[in-house]
C-alpha cells in the first residue's frame, strides 16, 4: 500500500509540471518539464534522504564519535531494532536546539533515524527519561517498518518542488508571463496556481501524515513497551515546540515527531500536518489501559 502511495505521489508530480509546461509552452514545454519530472521523480526516490537531512542540518553518527557521547542512543537504536525485527538504521544527529526526533529513507535498508541536539541535550539534562527517548525511537523505527518514511519523504521532497513551482509561477505572474496562447496572456491564472499549488501539496502531507503518526504511536508501544513513556515525550516536545519553532523548510516538517513549526492552531491548525498531540496521548494512554496489553507497562 506504501509503495502504492509512492507511485500515486511520483505520478501526481509528473502530470502537474507536464501540465505546467504545457501551459507556458504547449508541447515542447510539455515534453521538456516530463524530463524535469522524470529527473525529480529520480532524485526523490534515491537522494531525498540526504535531502532531508539537509534541512534539518543532520549528520550521521558513528559509535564513539564525540568523545563516546551518542554511543547510548546508537545502543538504543540498535536494541529497539532488535525488537522491532529491523536491519540496523543509520543514525543521526541534527543539530537543531528545538527537542524532536523523524525518520527518512527509502526501505529498512536504507533508513536514517535522527534525533535533535536539542532532544539528546534534554535527555542529558534529565529534562526527558531515558524510557521516553526509548518511545521516540521506537515510534520512529514504527515508522520504518511500515515504509512511512519513504512515502512521507517522498512527499516532503515533492512538496519541495512544487513550492519552487509555485514561487515561478509567483513571479511569473507579476512579470505579466501568461499562457501560450496569448501575448502577455492571463497572470492572474498564474498566480492562482502559484497559490493553489503549494496547498495542494500540504493536503497531501497533512492526509498521509496524520494517519501514520497514530499508526506509529501504536507500533512504536509495542517495539517499546511503554506507551505512557512516548506519551510524556509527545507532550514535552510539543510544550517546547510551541514556544521555539524550529528554522526547518516548511515542506519537511510532517516528518517530525511533533510538528517543529509555530502556528498550529486557530486557522493554521486546519492546515496541520500532525493530529493534536492530546488526540495521541489519550490512544496511548487507551493502549496502556488495555488488559490484552498489559505487558507493555513492565
Amino acid at each position: 500500500m506504501e509503495k502504492l502511495k509512492v507511485v500515486g505521489l511520483m505520478t501526481l508530480l509528473t502530470l502537474l509540471l507536464v501540465g505546467l509546461g504545457g501551459y507556458i509552452g504547449g508541447s515542447g514545454g510539455a515534453a521538456l518539464f516530463f524530463g524535469i519530472a522524470l529527473a525529480m521523480n529520480f532524485g526523490m526516490y534515491w537522494f531525498s534522504d540526504k535531502i532531508v537531512l539537509k534541512q534539518y542540518r543532520a549528520h550521521v553518527i558513528q559509535p564513539g564519535e564525540e568523545e563516546g557521547r551518542f554511543d547510548q542512543l546508537y545502543q538504543m537504536v540498535d536494541r529497539l531494532r532488535r525488537n522491532a525485527n529491523l536491519p540496523m538504521p543509520v543514525v543521526a544527529i541534527s543539530e537543531q536546539p528545538q527537542p524532536n526526533a523523524f525518520a527518512t529513507g527509502r526501505s529498512p535498508k536504507n533508513a536514517v533515524v535522527c534525533v535533535t541536539r536539542g532532544m539528546w541535550d534534554l535527555v542529558g539534562r534529565g529534562d526527558m527519561s531515558v524510557d521516553e527517548l526509548e518511545g521516540v525511537m521506537a515510534h520512529e523505527l514504527a515508522h520504518i517498518k511500515n515504509y512511512h518514511m519513504l512515502v512521507g519523504t517522498i512527499a516532503a521532497s515533492m512538496a519541495g518542488a512544487v513550492m519552487m513551482i509555485g514561487s515561478m509561477l509567483k513571479w511569473g505572474a507579476i512579470f505579466g508571463m501568461g499562457g501560450r496562447d496569448g501575448e502577455g496572456g492571463n497572470p492572474l491564472s498564474l498566480l492562482a496556481l502559484a497559490i493553489l499549488a503549494p496547498i495542494a501539496a500540504m493536503l497531501v502531507q497533512m492526509t498521509i501524515s496524520r494517519r501514520n503518526e497514530f499508526e506509529a504511536d501504536a507500533d512504536g508501544s509495542r517495539i517499546c513497551g511503554k506507551p505512557l513513556a512516548l506519551a510524556g515525550a509527545l507532550q514535552k516536545i510539543e510544550r517546547i515546540a510551541h514556544g521555539h519553532p524550529m528554522a526547518v523548510n516548511p515542506s519537511a516538517a510532517h516528518l517530525a515527531i511533533v510538528n517543529p513549526l509555530a502556528g498550529v492552531g486557530g486557522m493554521a491548525g486546519l492546515f496541520r500536518t500532525h493530529p493534536p498531540t492530546e488526540e495521541r496521548v489519550a490512544r496511548l494512554q487507551q493502549i496502556a489501559a488495555r488488559s490484552d496489553v498489559a505487558w507493555l507497562n513492565r
